[in-house]
């Protein structure tokens, strides 16, 4: 226990931290994406 326990304090935080943005990030992708799908369409309309 003793050897893992400065591993997890080491590499646990930066693991949590990356998940929480890519988290974050995913729903403003997905909101790129749809924009990027919709942009073909608004530029035949005038």
């Amino acid at each position: 226990m003793e050897v893992w326990m400065p591993f997890i304090t080491d590499v646990g935080f930066p693991v949590a931290v990356t998940f929480y943005l890519l988290h974050r990030i995913e729903g403003k992708l997905d909101d790129l994406i749809e924009t990027l799908h919709q942009f073909p369409e608004k530029l035949m309309v005038k």
